[in-house]
């Protein structure tokens, strides 16, 4: 008996020891790792809008006014050049076949889609994981916002965009999101 208190003593101090040096780190790394979060974020702005020089969160109360409506909407941001305002970049957050799969979509004040940009995803590699190649994300650039984006293999339409093969969930989910992030401008933010 005192030997099966003995281990159970030992276990205890090193399972302590290693929760209280796990948590110290978490607090000294958690701000690096905010800060690497804001400025890939903050570049991801950049990529899907470029003629954005400074981003400016959406005024708070339109935001929640906006969320209560659409809770796949995590941020909006205004795009401005100088004064000018040039579009908004939308993050959405939406369930893929891994997981959810959170990205941005970038709109110009002409209505137009700029860009979108996958930030965090679980989807399978070689399928799902496609989503982030230049291949699907591009094939978003410059279409209207006016009607329903839907996804073809051979896209023609102004409307249409790349499906991926052998992933339909996540293009499914991507294409939700970016509708979503369509409807938002057309309703919230044209005005």
């Amino acid at each position: 008996m005192n030997e099966t208190l003995k281990l159970a003593l030992i276990l205890f101090l090193i399972t302590a020891i290693s929760a209280t040096v796990l948590a110290v780190s978490n607090n000294i790394t958690a701000p690096q790792i905010a800060e690497a979060d804001r400025l890939k974020d903050e570049q991801a702005k950049i990529e899907i809008l470029p003629e954005g020089k400074e981003f400016r969160p959406l005024d708070e109360n339109k935001l929640n006014e906006i969320k209560t409506n659409f809770d796949n909407v995590l941020e909006i941001f205004e795009a401005y050049n100088g004064n000018d305002l040039v579009g908004y970049t939308i993050k959405t957050v939406v369930n893929g076949y891994g997981g959810e799969i959170e990205f941005l979509t970038g709109i110009s004040t002409e209505g137009k889609i700029m860009g979108i940009k996958i930030l965090n995803h679980g989807e399978t590699p070689g399928l799902g994981d496609n989503a982030t190649k230049p291949a699907f994300t591009e094939s978003f650039k410059n279409r209207s916002v006016d009607g329903e984006i839907t996804a073809s293999k051979n896209p023609s339409g102004d409307l249409e965009v790349q499906a991926l093969t052998s992933a339909t969930r996540t293009t499914n989910a991507i294409l939700d999101g970016v509708n979503i992030a369509r409807q938002i401008y057309n309703e919230e933010l044209a005005k």
